[in-house]
Order: structure tokens, then C-alpha cells, then sequence
């Protein structure tokens, strides 16, 4: 006959129990499926990004024999950058699936893990959305707690100053107009701040007001005649509604936790992809004995016995200390529908 104190084997061991929670299939993030934030493990809670000053200059010409020109050093400066903790508690009880376990079964593990797991399943999907939120943040230039707070703002981290927002004005349906302002306002500006560093390519996150306006517009759909494929594909008929126009990849972004939108109406923002160290994503270690000085992982699922332990309870805490950031914020640019 099986054991009643079910909690007290392996399967509830912090080992096992992130294991189980790393094995589930990704919920879908949009910014994580693009694949712009390079992602690892560190080992500590801070993050340190160098930041390095270059610039070209023109050199005036000094006469054979005299003097020339003195360089100028580029004066480098280290900035640590905080990882945060995103967790959640709780707990599973004996009462919670003894209604369900045959008397005389050996079923009571397998019964314990399919609630255990269905919980770790949707706090897992809630770290995954506030992980997305604070991409889109990243993505901003300003990240965001669940509060509204500020928990990094990436401008004045690094010392610079956030891009004015762009006005489209698509009621300007003057042909060519909007390339126009797409080249000047969006792409020359991004390729000027970007220096010499290369880019593969600029992607603009839409509303879905914004992205409606940009498909209707006269100069696009002008510029999609005699690709009958391409505006079946732009008109919605598939998952994801984008459009490549003007060198830049338009995107509806769709994400939203109840009345919080990732992206608000009528607002679209731009940055470069392809650009080497430009978006970060780093997980440190989680605050346990057993953490201390490993390689940080995106989950943790650690057993909580401070938290009211019993033998007919277990307390457990998903987590993830993690940091999301862009470290050139200058190349972001923040657009609106109007003029």
C-alpha cells in the first residue's frame, strides 16, 4: 500500500520539480520567437555593460615635419545593471486530490504531479508574459513592473536621451510621402545612431489601430498591386498580420494581460534587428544554498518550507531572476498614428 506522506519523496525536491517545469513546451512569446534578445545564464545578480566611446573625426592637415594632430582616447565605462526577481508561492495539499485517489492505489505520486504540474503550467505562463512584458519594455526603452513602476529606465542607465516620437501623419496620402518619412525619420536616423555596427534589418510593433491605418494607406496599397498573394496574406488570413514596405517589417502586435496592452493604441515603436549584444536577456541564480555561484536558469521551481509546511501540505515557489534589457536605447524609436 502506498505511502500517505506523499510529500516526503524525491518527486517534490527542488531538482525534480524544476526539471518537470523545464520540460514543458514554451508558451509562445513574440519577442522571444524573433530571437533579437541574446539569452543566457550568469552568475551573479548584477549584470556589467561596457560602454564604449568612438567616434570618427575629420583630421586637419598639418604642414610635413610639424606636430600632427594629438588622438583622442575612448573612454570606456562599466554599468551594472540589476537582474529582478519574478515569483510566485504556492501551495498543494493532500485534501486537494484525496476526493480522487482509490483506496489501496498506487497512484497517489502520479495523482500529487498532474496538480502539481497543472499549477506550475499556468504560473509558468504568468512568468512567461511578465518576461514578455519587460522585452516590450526593453523594446521601449523604459521597462515596467506589473505595477506601472519603472524598474529600469534604459535611458538614463545609459546616459542618453530617449528618441522623440515620430509622427506618421497618414493622412498624408501625397505618393511617396510616406517612404519618404519611413527614410528620414525611421531608418537614416536608426542607421545613424547604430554607427558602425551592422543590422540585418528594422522591425516596427504595431497597434492594431496604427497597423489598420499603415495597410490602408493609398502609397501601400499602391505599392501591393500585382501581387494578388501578398494582399491576400496582408488582409489577415493568416496567424500574424505583417507587412514588409518602404525596407521595414511592419508587425500587429497582439500581446496583452487583461487590460494591460504591451503595445498602446495607436502607438507602433521601431528598432534594428541582426545587431550583435543590442538586446539582452540574462538569468542569474535563484536565492538558495543550492544556487550559489551556478549558472543562472530561466525557471526555478523550489520547494518553500518556511511558508507553512505541513504533512498534509507543500509549499512551493516558481521564479525567475531575470533581466531584459537594449543597450544602445538611442536606436528605439517610438512613432504614432497622427500628424
Amino acid at each position: 500500500m502506498a505511502s500517505l506522506d506523499v510529500f516526503s519523496s524525491n518527486a517534490f525536491s527542488m531538482q525534480e520539480l524544476t526539471a518537470a517545469l523545464l520540460d514543458r513546451p514554451h508558451v509562445p512569446s513574440r519577442l522571444g520567437e524573433l530571437g533579437i534578445f541574446e539569452a543566457r545564464g550568469v552568475r551573479t545578480l548584477k549584470v556589467s555593460v561596457e560602454k564604449r566611446g568612438s567616434q570618427l573625426v575629420l583630421v586637419q592637415t598639418t604642414p610635413r615635419n610639424a606636430p600632427a594632430i594629438q588622438g583622442q582616447k575612448n573612454l570606456r565605462t562599466l554599468i551594472d545593471v540589476p537582474t529582478s526577481r519574478i515569483a510566485i508561492d504556492d501551495a498543494v495539499t493532500a485534501d486537494e486530490v484525496q476526493s480522487i485517489r482509490a483506496f489501496g492505489s498506487e497512484s497517489e505520486l502520479r495523482t500529487i504531479s498532474e496538480e502539481l504540474m497543472e499549477r506550475l503550467g499556468d504560473h509558468s505562463q504568468s512568468i512567461d508574459a511578465t518576461e514578455e512584458h519587460q522585452r516590450i519594455g526593453a523594446m521601449k526603452g523604459t521597462v515596467l513592473d506589473a505595477d506601472g513602476s519603472t524598474l529600469i529606465d534604459l535611458f538614463t542607465t545609459f546616459g542618453v536621451s530617449a528618441q522623440a516620437e515620430v509622427a506618421m501623419d497618414f493622412g498624408n496620402t501625397t505618393e511617396g510621402a510616406l517612404r519618404t518619412k519611413v527614410n528620414t525619420s525611421i531608418i537614416r536616423p536608426i542607421e545613424v545612431d547604430l554607427g558602425g555596427l551592422p543590422y540585418t534589418g528594422i522591425h516596427v510593433m504595431c497597434s492594431s489601430q496604427f497597423f489598420d491605418d499603415l495597410v490602408a494607406h493609398a502609397e501601400v496599397r499602391n505599392a501591393m498591386k500585382g501581387f494578388p498573394e501578398g494582399m491576400r496574406l496582408l488582409l489577415g488570413r493568416t496567424a500574424r498580420r505583417t507587412l514588409d514596405f518602404a525596407g521595414v517589417m511592419w508587425e500587429e502586435y497582439r500581446g496583452a494581460v487583461g487590460a494591460t496592452k504591451y503595445v498602446a493604441d495607436d502607438k507602433a515603436h521601431a528598432f534594428p534587428v541582426g545587431v550583435p549584444g543590442l538586446f539582452l536577456s540574462r538569468y542569474a541564480p535563484a536565492e538558495y544554498a543550492e544556487t550559489v555561484n551556478t549558472v543562472g536558469l530561466p525557471r526555478y521551481v523550489v520547494p518553500n518550507p518556511d511558508n507553512g509546511d505541513t504533512k498534509s501540505r507543500r509549499t512551493f515557489r516558481v521564479q525567475s531572476q531575470a533581466l531584459h534589457i537594449c543597450t544602445r536605447p538611442r536606436t528605439l524609436f517610438p512613432l504614432r498614428r497622427g500628424a
